[in-house]
């Protein structure tokens, strides 16, 4: 994956930058490797500082609506302080830590519709030019693998996934926004329950587990939300059966009463999702038009629309593609 920019800011003749990364896919926590190539100009220059930045397209809702925006999450100095000579070619290998929240962007090598991207700041001369998105790839950890793989062999499907503006409450939530799985129910759930969204928010020593379902409203009742939360420690995810497990834990939502707060180990206290800018409202649009099932082999991610995928690979393109004076004015919008 590759991009070439230009320095507007010094006009034709400026030095140019190639951004490359590696095609292993990282994972949250983990390493993301690859290399900055320059490309000196029509004159000597002074690389101040050379910057990658990660950024999100999040969605944030706001006096009843929804708008989406990129959010620069993380930032790394790979470089600088060096005087690239006219025509001089200069390779800078780099290797960064991502985030341990970095959202999921395919599970079992299918894209879920998460958009995140690496971009590059370069700065000569006083002047700073960023140049245009390397799309970022990131699967999941073992810990999140599981869980996903246990609610797939319950009967979960896969609906959608999108990043949120916001914080949920009693969590040690770092980014801005957290990531949303929503998943419809098995057949044994659909009368009780119309979805369930996942949230992982993963660091060094583990991975919390925030659970919501959006319950239906009985014959006397109005529909309500019910939240719980739950911890795995990374080492203990191999020595565990996960389906009966995380089969509990559905249990435990599903029978939990309004009112009640949430529950789930380790935590007693009630939480909820507070989002930038407007309450919470459950989607039901097209998502990724995908599905989970289980099998023999786990969790399979099919795409059931090609009008749909189509939209969606429409989608991406726009936000890597697109003019950066765009990019610039959806930043404003996080």
């Amino acid at each position: 994956m590759v991009f070439k920019k230009l320095l507007g800011s010094l006009g034709v003749g400026g030095p140019t930058v190639d951004t490359v990364l590696d095609p292993v896919s990282a994972v949250p926590g983990g390493t993301l490797s690859g290399e900055v190539r320059l490309h000196g100009g029509e004159a000597d220059f002074t690389i101040e500082h050379i910057t990658l930045e990660l950024v999100a397209r999040v969605e944030a809702e706001r006096d009843g609506g929804e708008s989406h925006g990129m959010v620069v999450f993380d930032r790394f100095t790979v470089g600088g302080g060096f005087r690239l000579a006219e025509g001089e070619r200069r390779v800078l290998p780099f290797a960064v830590t991502l985030p341990w929240e970095t959202p999921v962007t395919e599970l079992y090598g299918q894209a879920l519709g998460i958009v995140l991207g690496v971009r590059t700041e370069l700065s000569v001369a006083g002047a700073k030019d960023k140049g245009d998105l390397d799309p970022l790839t990131v699967r999941p950890l073992p810990a999140q693998e599981a869980v996903l793989e246990a609610l797939g062999q319950l009967g979960f499907g896969f609906k959608s996934a999108d990043l949120e503006l916001g914080h949920i409450r009693g969590t040690g939530q770092q980014l801005p926004f957290y990531q949303e799985l929503e998943l419809t129910p098995p057949a044994r759930y659909a009368h009780q329950v119309n979805e369930i969204e996942v949230t992982f928010l993963a660091d060094a020593a583990g991975l919390e587990v925030v659970l919501e379902a959006d319950k239906r409203g009985g014959l006397f009742s109005e529909g309500h939300d019910a939240l719980s939360r739950h911890r795995i420690d990374h080492s203990e995810v191999p020595r565990r059966d996960w389906n009966p497990e995380v089969d509990a834990w559905i249990r435990q939502l599903i029978d939990h009463r309004a009112g009640h707060g949430s529950h789930g180990a380790p935590y007693g206290q009630g939480g909820g999702r507070e989002h930038g800018g407007g309450h919470h409202g459950h989607r039901s649009g097209p998502g990724m038009g995908t599905v989970v099932a289980a099998g023999a082999a786990g969790l399979a991610v099919g795409v059931v629309g090609g009008m749909v995928a189509a939209e969606v690979v429409d989608e991406v393109g726009d936000f890597f593609e697109g003019d950066e004076e765009g990019a610039e004015e959806g930043d404003g919008e996080s």
